[in-house]
C-alpha cells in the first residue's frame, strides 16, 4: 500500500482520520465524544419533530446569535478598556477554508471507485449472474421490508448513532464475556447447519 492506495487502486483516507474516529467512538476524550454524540443525537431528534429546513434555520440562527453577541461584547470591552485588539475572529477570518484541488480529486476518485464497485455489484445481483447471491440479496430486501415497516430511516439513524457510540465501549469492557457467548452461538449455528 503506497501513497494511500490499496492493491486494487482504491484511495483511502489518511490513517490519522481513522485514528480520530476510533478515539471518538471509544470515548478516549470524553468531552469531545460527548459533544459529538450530544450534537448528533440532538440533531437527529430535532429532525423527528421539525423539517430539515426548520432545523438548519434554527441552528444557523443560534450560531449567528452567539457570534454576533460575542462580537458586540468584545467591541464594548475594547471601547471601555481603550484597547486596539482588532476583530475577535481575525484568526479565523485569515484562515484558508477552501478545498485544494488535490484533496477534491483524492476524495472524488475514492467516491467514484466505490460508486463503480456498487454499480457493478448491483448489476451482477439484478441480472442474476450468480443465482445464490441474487437469492440472498432478495431475502435481505424482503427482511428489510419488515424493518422498514417497524422503523423509519430517521429512527434507524438514531439507533445507529447510539450504537456507534455505545457498542465499542461496551465490547471493550466486556470483551471476554461477549467473545465467549458469540463463540457459543457460532458453535450452535454450525451444529444446526451440520445436522
Amino acid at each position: 500500500m503506497e501513497n494511500g492506495k490499496t492493491e486494487n487502486g482504491d484511495t483511502q483516507p489518511p490513517p490519522q482520520w481513522k485514528d480520530k474516529v476510533v478515539e471518538l467512538l471509544y470515548w478516549r476524550d470524553v468531552k469531545t465524544s460527548g459533544v459529538v454524540f450530544g450534537a448528533g443525537l440532538s440533531l437527529l431528534l430535532s429532525l423527528t419533530l421539525c423539517s430539515i429546513v426548520s432545523v438548519s434555520s434554527y441552528i444557523t440562527l443560534v450560531l449567528l446569535s452567539v457570534t454576533i453577541c460575542f462580537r458586540i461584547y468584545k467591541g464594548i470591552l475594547q471601547a471601555i478598556q481603550k484597547s486596539d485588539e482588532g476583530h475577535p475572529f481575525k484568526l479565523y477570518l485569515d484562515q484558508d477554508v477552501g478545498l485544494s484541488e488535490e484533496t477534491v480529486h483524492k476524495y472524488s476518485d475514492c467516491a467514484l471507485a466505490r460508486f463503480n464497485t456498487t454499480v457493478i455489484e448491483l448489476r451482477r445481483l439484478f441480472l442474476v449472474e450468480d443465482l445464490v447471491d441474487s437469492l440472498k440479496f432478495a431475502v435481505l430486501m424482503w427482511i428489510l421490508t419488515y424493518v422498514g415497516a417497524l422503523f423509519n430511516g430517521l429512527t434507524l439513524l438514531i439507533l445507529g448513532l447510539v450504537g456507534m457510540f455505545s457498542f465499542p465501549i461496551i465490547y471493550e469492557k466486556y470483551k471476554v464475556q461477549i467473545d465467549h457467548y458469540v463463540g457459543m452461538a457460532n458453535k450452535q449455528v454450525k451444529d444446526i447447519i451440520a445436522t
